[in-house]
């Protein structure tokens, strides 16, 4: 595990801010889900991803399985359409 060397206090209400730089690195966005859990002394947060949602854009509708991941069709169209030879 890594060590942020970034520091927080714990509010009235028990709350936490997530500083800025480490919610743009894990691209946690504003009313983005996350997940606690308890790891012997350690609280660990993860960003929720539903084992049903796309891999690429947390679509949940119309996804397919692709090497043990989830992707929906516009994400896989997306990427088929960039294999393809570009036309100059």
């Amino acid at each position: 595990m890594k060590a942020s060397g970034l520091v927080r206090k714990v509010d009235e209400l028990g709350r936490i801010v997530i500083p800025i730089e480490l919610r743009r690195t894990m691209d946690i966005n504003i009313k983005d889900p996350i997940e606690i859990f308890v790891d012997d002394d350690m609280i660990v947060l993860k960003k929720f991803r539903s084992h049903e949602s796309c891999v690429i854009c947390d679509n949940v509708k119309d996804t397919v399985d692709f090497k043990g991941k989830k992707v929906c069709y516009e994400c896989a169209e997306e990427i088929k359409s960039m294999g393809q030879p570009q036309e100059v």
